[in-house]
């Protein structure tokens, strides 16, 4: 199957994930290559993941996984962002969170939208977590009330129907996961930090059948459709 190219008459774009770490899962390469033509990237994060590490009080891990967030978006060029203080792990598809997706793209004023994937399944065995699918959903349906909505809305699915060449970004990605230390350090002790995030990062920056590119990065297209 062949891929369009990501669109490129842009000027902003708002990322909207469900925890820290989300962006740097899928989209960190792409992100950074954008920052470098010159365009601005916004990060809007529902929760703080503050019951993300375990064995780690959410008092204490929420404002270290907002640091370690900051950090890392500023590897790839990204000086805005944002923690809307919902629940972490409890994140459903409410008309508060909808009216606070609402009023960030109003705010941010983007071109274009890219949010969490919000599907079942990553692949067969491997299925999202739920928090992701209901902030997707919210975003969705956030997206579909606006009067006058951004051009198009994005997530980093599956199932790529858009793709952007990330040549020369991926070393950047590896060092953006790579600020999420103390996370990953609990997720996965046996395995250090640098090889977990280019894990990572490398899965999510293969070449992709259908488009000319040595590294790439895939997006769905939500809306329109």
């Amino acid at each position: 199957m062949s891929l369009t190219t990501f669109p490129t008459d842009w000027s902003t774009a708002l990322v909207l994930v469900a925890h820290p770490d989300d962006p740097e899962y899928g989209m960190a390469a792409a992100v950074a290559r954008w920052t470098s033509e010159g365009r601005r990237v916004v990060y809007g994060l529902a929760t703080s993941g503050e019951v993300g590490i375990e064995g780690m009080a959410a008092a204490e891990a929420g404002p270290l996984r907002e640091g370690e967030q900051i950090a890392s978006a500023a590897v790839v060029g990204v000086d805005e962002v944002e923690f809307w203080g919902f629940p972490d792990s409890e994140l459903h598809n409410t008309p508060e969170l909808r009216a606070k997706i609402t009023e960030a793209i109003e705010r941010v004023s983007p071109d274009v939208v890219l949010a969490t994937y919000g599907g079942p399944e990553w692949a067969p065995g491997f299925p999202n977590q739920r928090d992701h699918m209901e902030f997707a959903a919210a975003v969705v349906d956030a997206y579909d009330e606006l009067a006058d909505p951004p051009a198009g809305l994005f997530w980093n699915g599956p199932h790529p129907t858009h793709a952007v060449d990330v040549t020369g970004f991926v070393e950047a990605a590896v060092e953006s996961l790579s600020c999420h230390r103390v996370y990953l350090e609990v997720l996965d002790p046996s395995t250090p930090v640098a090889d977990q995030a280019r894990n990572q990062v490398e899965s999510f920056t293969t070449a992709i059948d259908g488009f000319d590119a040595a590294h790439a990065t895939g997006f769905e297209q939500i809306r329109p459709r």
